[in-house]
């Protein structure tokens, strides 16, 4: 980072004008061109043209003024230097935490990726079965099959319960005096009535 004003001049920021003139006249005679080895002259041209540019501004109480807001625009503060500290410590810890997980589940950890392979590759096999199958099926219908569905045991509990519901509801209705003269007159459900009180009268 390069230095600022301040430090050019090794002096301090709320160094008095007395003490900039000094270090400045101090600086000038100590890095002065014509005092160094031939070889490191233009070196310290450079540094002495650093060392006037910071002193005619600092020099300058408008410029100083002007400089040290920006100079502390540009600071960071030690609050926010902290945040960045524990940031970055928090961060280290989370990809370390990550670094763990991927090495839990490395294949040299033969237990767990046995264990994940083993259901990747089922859900696979179920996934490509279920495919084969939906194909079949629809190639089946595409060319005028009808398809028959095997009836399970569950399937026939599911239909039995089903009817016993729609019967049990339906002796309810019809021990309520309001519904059952609703379902009376309704030519429909009067119909469907003489229907089942014919087959128990024949039985």
């Amino acid at each position: 980072m390069e230095k600022n004003y301040y430090d050019i001049l090794e002096i301090n920021k709320n160094a008095s004008p007395e003490i900039l003139e000094k270090s400045y006249k101090t600086l000038i005679k100590k890095y002065h061109p014509d005092l160094q080895k031939d070889n490191l002259k233009i070196q310290y041209e450079e540094k002495i043209k650093k060392i006037n540019e910071a002193y005619e501004i600092l020099s300058n109480p408008e410029k100083r003024k002007n400089y040290n807001l920006q100079l502390e625009n540009s600071e960071i503060s030690k609050k926010d230097y902290e945040n960045l500290i524990k940031e970055n410590i928090y961060l280290k810890n989370e990809i370390n935490s990550l670094k763990n997980n991927i090495n839990n589940y490395h294949p040299n950890n033969k237990t767990n990726y046995n264990n994940i392979h083993s259901k990747i590759k089922q859900e696979i096999n179920n996934a490509v079965n279920q495919a084969y199958y939906d194909a079949y099926i629809q190639d089946l219908k595409n060319r005028g099959y009808k398809i028959k569905y095997k009836k399970t045991l569950k399937d026939f509990i599911a239909l039995l319960i089903t009817i016993s519901i729609i019967i049990f509801i339906f002796i309810i209705l019809w021990n309520i005096p309001f519904t059952k003269n609703y379902l009376i007159s309704n030519p429909i459900f009067k119909f469907i009535i003489d229907l089942f009180l014919n087959l128990f009268n024949n039985n």
